[in-house]
Formats: structure tokens, C-alpha cells, sequence
């Protein structure tokens, strides 16, 4: 009882973004406990917030491995490894990019239906060189698939690709297509920021964030 008592406040502490107090509480039940794979996966997710990398990879390879068929998992190990490859030198880099790349194509494999691994895909086809496998064709794949599956984030996977290679009117009329149905804070900030930053037209900035505050 004192143990699952120790797992409530940790989730508690996790809920009010207490990452440190909550670690020290999950890796106490964890000893107890060395198979609660939610304590393994909460451990990763605060490594993850705390940018400790390689933590992150040891808690998802844990559970993409005991979990081989869950695409969440395979999702966020290929995370962890994407964002460890993002903060070493270009070459040790360059020896993980399959590793991130298969975890993501595994996690899309596995659901059809999951959004995250697609998204991640479209980046990392759009942010790799072409030299290491880097492909606008492989990224509007995945920006087609979650077009499928979300009209928003199919717009807002269409807009990121032709920010990223500056075609800013191509991206404008996906972004506002986006921001028509979704009306969110994601949507307004992608074409508030389009506007503002590529365009340099605050008076159109200013008259989408009028629009949206009403």
C-alpha cells in the first residue's frame, strides 16, 4: 500500500510538471517493481523533459522491446534517438539516422491511424540532407497519409514543407486552410509566425491575432 501510495504522488508530481520530485519517487517504486512498464515509461518521458537523451533511449528501448507491437513506443524511442542525434557532433549523427528513421517507419507500420510517427517522418525526410536519405517525395508521402487522417495536420504537414523550402504563398494557402477548420492556438501561430517573420507584414500579423482573440 505504502508503494502504490509512492506511484499516485509521483503521477501527481508528473501532472504539476514536478519532473525532478516525481523521478525520485517513480525510480523508489521502480526497485519494488521492475516490471511496471507505466513507471519505465514515465521515467523516459521525464529524461525526455529533462533532455537527458540517453536516459530517455534506455526507458523506450525497455519498452519498444517488451512492447514490440506498440507503435507509441517505437515512437517515442525514435524520438529520444532524433533528438540525441540533434545534440552530438554531425558525424556520430550520421550513424543514427537509421535507427531514428526505423523506429519512426515501424511506429507508422504498426498503426495506421498514428499521426506522431507521420509528423515525425515529414520532418525528418524535409530536415535530412538528401545525401543521408533526406526526400521531399518521402515527406509529402506522409503529409498525404495525414492528410487521411487529419485535415489539419495534412495542411499544416503541406505548409511546413513549402515554409521550409521558402514557397511562403504555397504554405500561406495551407496554413489558412489549416486555420479554418482547426481555429486553434497551433493553426494561428504557424501563419501568425508565417506572416510575421517570412512575409514581414505585421499589419496582416496583427490583423490575424485581432481575429483570433475575438
Amino acid at each position: 500500500m505504502m508503494a502504490d501510495s509512492d506511484f499516485d504522488k509521483a503521477e501527481k508530481l508528473y501532472q504539476q510538471e514536478k519532473y525532478q520530485q516525481a523521478k525520485v519517487l517513480f525510480e523508489s517504486y521502480l526497485k519494488s517493481n521492475p516490471n511496471n512498464y507505466k513507471t519505465i515509461e514515465y521515467l523516459g518521458d521525464i529524461a525526455g523533459h529533462q533532455k537527458k537523451w540517453d536516459e530517455a533511449i534506455k526507458y523506450y528501448k525497455i519498452l519498444k522491446t517488451q512492447f514490440s507491437k506498440s507503435a507509441d513506443y517505437w515512437y517515442k524511442y525514435g524520438g529520444a534517438l532524433g533528438m540525441k542525434a540533434k545534440s552530438v557532433n554531425k558525424f556520430k549523427a550520421l550513424g543514427m539516422i537509421d535507427d531514428v528513421e526505423n523506429a519512426f517507419l515501424t511506429a507508422a507500420k504498426l498503426d495506421v491511424n498514428h499521426i506522431d510517427s507521420r509528423w515525425a517522418l515529414v520532418m525528418l525526410y524535409i530536415e535530412l540532407p538528401g545525401i543521408v536519405g533526406g526526400s521531399e517525395v518521402k515527406a509529402v508521402k506522409f503529409s498525404n497519409e495525414l492528410m487521411e487522417l487529419s485535415k489539419v495536420d495534412g495542411y499544416l504537414s503541406k505548409g511546413y514543407i513549402d515554409e521550409y523550402f521558402n514557397r511562403y504563398k504555397k504554405a500561406e494557402v495551407s496554413y489558412i486552410k489549416a486555420h479554418e477548420i482547426g481555429n486553434s492556438k497551433t493553426t494561428f501561430q504557424k501563419l501568425y509566425n508565417l506572416y510575421l517573420n517570412k512575409f514581414k507584414d505585421k499589419a496582416k500579423a496583427t490583423k490575424l491575432k485581432e481575429q483570433f482573440e475575438k
